[in-house]
């Protein structure tokens, strides 16, 4: 039999067609001209001075913008130094080139503290950088231009309108001496390089002030800078009647950045530093948002270009990210399509080789006919489905971010995917055969002039049901692509990435449909019983799916019934003939076997085990559950379950106090690797007996509603299952981060290390 290539490779067309449009969008309709103006003509500044102030007046032409973080101002003249400039916030804007950013319009004000000069009259020479854009879709380069300011003599008397003592709420009570401060003598900022790779930001609080720990925050605008997540005190808890129960500090507090990653182009560091404070029974400040610029020095870099603060140590999903994002595209297919493959054989990917493999007996047995030809075609349908779903994830992500596995793994979506495995089940028990609508059919087969297309088609819809399936379990690949997506925009890298991750994960696949045509007899009596067998395999499934949503009972229950039947079919209740083949006694002996353990797991879940490994171990123990006495429910209630930030803070403080490290484990119901660490990892002793030494934290994120995307944002975390670590200060420790599923004794050894003493702490 003959088949014609461009049928089973129109799947393949619904993945690149989703590459295609998002690289269109981008490059697409920028249309119109106009006259260009030169960026000195777009943005006019006029700058005026005080004894202790610069103002800096801009006015934009219409139908162009500056952007608040391409904006920073130094001096050029020793001796004379500027505190941080006092920029307004801006208008949200998502930019192409540059990601979420603030832009002004028509005109702006800034308002630069003079901290240090000389006491006569002084010339400043004054530099002022930024950068900005046309509506028509011309971006000029970044500029700078250096302003010959004239300072009146330091204590010369100058217009109330250039002073910083205007209060902020737009009320001034002059005459009195617990008048507020300005905001930046109140929280005078200041920001160093640490070190290489860490950037420590110190607000010197003036007695009688405190700012809000949860709201101090960084970013960076630079695409060669990724930052880490910040690192604070644990502060004062304090009872606010904006926040409820929070943490302040009054005395000085510093912020630590670290910089993970460094690229060659990064010579200077845009920050952005926000914060609030209030004075004591008085006035609250508004939110601020300064912009600050700090010089990077040369530091070495590794053979990719790239400077590391810990490479021995860094999480891998960061390595892959700064992979996908700045190596060489064809070098990031092929890595990923090895990690694909090595991804394909664990227990997550698992379900897909039933599923392929229920899919090929069942077509090849419909019309007495097999062959590898068919299996294989039947294989790249499959594969070409589960790379259209990697790759519209990608896209969808993009757009709606981490909600799209919640959605994904909604109870309702999980039992029609169950009733799904159901009915293919009962197909391949001959019930009725499962295909296409026949209207459908007609218009496939007059476009193509065979019957093939339908099954083709219907193999990669069960591709993309599948790896829709696998995707609960969080792994650093599907991590790293997702989050170039997220954080760069870049659709067309992220999605050739997870493209490739797929047909990784297919290779094995596409293995059993070439050998299939070899390993299985044309026809034969045997293909019913085979069906009937992958029609068990796909009620495993189904039982699998369900498992989430059900008491661990009822699934050892239905495995249990599932075993039992299974050895019917291996003969186990037939006769040996005195002509009996030694297969046939060997499959006997195999149904005897399977038996018993089904008979096991039924007896377990009648006496309340729910540990397919050990289902008697009820026999033996004080209560159900656990050879020691401790059901799985306990090995939960270890965990104190936290919901918000503010709860994460107050645990964090606790910890300090005691000067105990904290793990912080994000669970959902719907993460099937979150069930297996709770099942197989968390209660062993080992594991078990590391944990003594710290408290122990669980962030419930099954709702994923508004306060659980809250929390995982704060520590730019995809979804479960993910573990995060903090030292007894606090601080947390971005290199122990665990993504995905953990065997119990490499968990045991990453504790050891996660919890071993470190200076500072």
């Amino acid at each position: 039999m003959k088949y014609r290539v461009p049928e089973f490779f129109r799947l393949a067309g619904l993945s690149l067609i989703l590459l295609h449009t998002a690289a269109a969008a981008q490059a697409a309709g920028r249309s119109g001209e106009a006259d260009i103006l030169k960026p000195e003509q777009a943005f006019r500044y006029a700058v005026s001075a005080t004894a202790d102030e610069i103002l800096v007046r801009w006015t934009i032409e219409p139908e162009h913008y500056l952007y608040r973080e391409r904006m920073s101002y130094e001096s050029r003249t020793p001796g004379i130094t500027l505190g941080t400039a006092l920029i307004p916030q801006g208008t949200p804007h998502s930019d192409e080139y540059f990601g979420q950013m603030h832009i002004f319009r028509d005109g702006l004000e800034v308002r630069l503290p003079v901290s240090t000069r000389p006491p006569g009259p002084a010339k400043l020479a004054l530099a002022i950088k930024s950068q900005g854009c046309a509506d028509i879709g011309l971006c000029y380069p970044p500029q700078v231009w250096v302003s010959n300011v004239e300072l009146p003599a330091a204590g010369a008397g100058s217009p109330t309108t250039g002073k910083l003592g205007a209060l902020l709420n737009g009320s001034r009570r002059t005459g009195k001496q617990d008048e507020p401060l300005p905001v930046a003598q109140a929280f005078p900022l200041d920001a160093v390089l640490a070190d290489d790779f860490t950037v420590e930001v110190r607000w010197d609080i003036t007695p009688g002030y405190y700012l809000y720990r949860h709201t101090l925050k960084a970013s960076t605008s630079s695409e060669s800078v990724q930052l880490g997540p910040p690192s604070l005190p644990a502060g004062s808890a304090m009872s606010d009647e904006t926040y409820g129960e929070t943490f302040v500090f009054h005395d000085p507090a510093t912020m630590k950045l670290p910089l993970i990653r460094r690229g060659p182009a990064a010579v200077s560091l845009p920050l952005t530093i926000e914060y609030q404070g209030c004075k004591l029974d008085s006035i609250c400040y508004p939110p601020q948002r300064v912009t600050i610029t700090l010089d990077l020095p040369a530091v070495s870099t590794d053979a990719s270009g790239v400077a590391s603060a810990a490479p021995q140590t860094e999480m891998e999903q960061d390595r892959l990210f700064t992979l996908i994002r700045d190596g060489n595209l064809l070098a990031v297919m092929a890595m990923f399509a090895g990690l694909g493959l090595l991804l394909s054989f664990t227990p997550c990917c698992l379900p897909m080789y039933p599923i392929l493999s229920g899919i090929i007996v069942g077509q090849s047995g419909a019309d007495g006919k097999s062959g590898t030809g068919r299996s294989f075609l039947l294989s790249v349908a499959f594969v070409l489905g589960m790379a259209v779903t990697y790759t519209a994830l990608g896209a969808v992500f993009a757009a709606a971010g981490a909600q799209v596995q919640a959605v994904m793994q909604m109870p309702v979506v999980t039992i029609v995917v169950a009733l799904l495995f159901v009915a293919l089940a009962l197909s391949m028990f001959g019930l009725f055969d499962l295909q296409i609508p026949s209207s459908w059919q007609t218009r496939l087969n007059a476009m193509s002039g065979r019957q093939q297309s339908g099954r083709l088609l219907g193999a990669g819809v069960m591709g993309m049901i599948s790896a829709a399936v696998v995707t609960t379990c969080v792994t650093p690949p599907l991590v790293a692509a997702l989050t170039v997506i997220a954080r760069t925009g870049d659709l067309t890298r992220g999605a050739l990435a997870l493209f490739a991750l797929a047909i990784g994960m297919g290779i094995p696949l596409l293995a059993i449909g070439a050998s299939a045509g070899h390993l299985m007899p044309r026809t034969g009596a045997w293909m019913n019983s085979v069906k009937a067998l992958f029609g068990l395999m796909m009620l495993g499934m189904a039982v699998w799916m369900m498992d989430r949503l059900w008491p661990a009972t009822v699934t050892l229950a239905l495995w249990g019934i599932l075993l039992v039947t299974a050895s019917n079919l291996l003969g186990t209740f037939e006769a040996l003939g005195e002509k009996a083949t030694l297969a046939r006694k060997l499959g006997k002996g195999l149904g005897i076997v399977v038996l018993l353990y089904g008979v096991a797991l039924l007896i377990g879940a009648f006496g309340g085990s729910k540990d397919a490994l050990r289902p008697l171990q009820f026999l033996g123990s004080t209560a159900p559950g656990s050879a020691d006495g401790r059901t799985r429910e306990t090995e939960s209630s270890a965990f104190t379950r936290i919901k918000t930030g503010a709860d994460l803070d107050a645990q964090l403080a606790r910890a300090a106090a005691a000067g105990q490290p904290v793990m912080l484990d994000f669970y959902a119901d719907w993460c099937v690797s979150c069930k297996e660490l709770e099942r197989y990892t968390f209660p062993h002793p080992a594991v078990r007996n590391e944990l003594t030494r710290a408290i122990t934290l669980q962030a419930d994120v099954t709702a994923m509603d508004a306060d659980d995307q809250t929390l995982m944002q704060r520590f730019g975390i995809i979804g479960p299952p993910t573990i995060v670590f903090f030292s007894a200060a606090g601080t947390e420790q971005p290199a122990m981060r665990v993504v995905g599923f953990m065997k119990a004794e490499a968990f045991a050894a990453h504790l050891r290390k996660a919890f071993a003493p470190r200076a500072g702490s």
